[in-house]
């Protein structure tokens, strides 16, 4: 009786039961963690496909090839700079002379004359002195090129500089030049010193600074701060009445001197500044 009972198998243990069991859950709850997890990438995917990221889309608007319709894209964030006074801290300086203006005041007008060589002068920029009389460097008003860098005579040191769409800036009575033609400049570079010149002895130490479109003076004020595209937009309207104006003067001054001329008793000891009016050196 006692051998049967020995032969008969021994019922399994409980610990070792739950071993085997232990041994398949493990891997099957990491299949369905994966299964889930790959389920959730898989949607995310569909989600979001054919729609660029935020970040991608607005690299790729500056970037040219990259754009998604396959089309030269165009720089949107470019910045546009604006015109600035040509010296480092505009609150230092102030204007000796400033800009002709074809539609000011006889007052304006004559405080915007340059004599020279027993001849008036309009002034085709604006003349800046530093406050103390000192002397100061001179920077570029615009990002450009330099077309011109020499030492005249007359106007001593003279700088051009293009900034493309026909706007050129001026920079005259430098005592030296730090530029050379040819050379890329950036805005606020300093590209001289201020110093004198025979044609505007009376400014002292100064630059004479202009803004021309096309070949035309434009008063820098009326730009100064302003972007530009301002400049490049405006200017043809602007030129146009100046122009206009000029011509009603010249019209004018013609009649006035030749009623002069008729009329013996008027007194003749005094002439008017701006009726014997030249053309400043370019």
């Amino acid at each position: 009786m006692r051998e049967e009972e020995k032969k008969q198998p021994s019922p399994m243990k409980p610990s070792l039961k739950r071993a085997l069991r232990k041994r398949w859950v493990f891997p099957a709850v990491y299949l369905m963690s994966a299964a889930v997890i790959l389920a959730g990438v898989l949607w995310f995917q569909n989600k979001n496909d054919g729609k660029p990221k935020k970040d991608e889309y607005e690299y790729n608007q500056d970037v040219p090839g990259t754009s998604y319709n396959d089309e030269e894209s165009v720089p949107v964030n470019e910045s546009v700079e604006h015109v600035t006074m040509p010296v480092l801290d505009p609150n230092t300086v102030e204007i000796k002379t400033p800009f002709y203006d074809y539609a000011a005041s006889k007052e304006e007008q004559e405080a915007a004359l340059v004599f020279y060589n027993n001849t008036y002068h309009p002034n085709r920029g604006i003349d800046l002195v530093m406050k103390d009389g000192q002397s100061f460097d001179v920077t570029a008003s615009l990002s450009g090129t330099v077309t011109k860098a020499e030492k005249d005579p007359i106007l001593g040191y003279t700088v051009e500089i293009d900034h493309n769409n026909g706007v050129v800036t001026v920079y005259q009575s430098l005592a030296s030049a730090e530029v050379k033609e040819g050379d890329a400049v950036k805005q606020g570079q300093v590209i001289g010193k201020a110093g004198q010149s025979q044609f505007n002895q009376e400014a002292g130490t100064h630059v004479h600074f202009e803004i021309r479109k096309d070949g035309k003076p434009v008063n820098p004020l009326d730009y100064v701060d302003k972007p530009v595209t301002t400049l490049t937009e405006s200017n043809d309207d602007n030129a146009t009445k100046q122009n206009e104006q000029q011509t009603t003067d010249d019209q004018s001054q013609s009649g006035e001197q030749q009623t002069e001329e008729n009329n013996t008793n008027q007194d003749s000891s005094y002439s008017k500044p701006d009726s014997s009016i030249g053309m400043a050196k370019a």
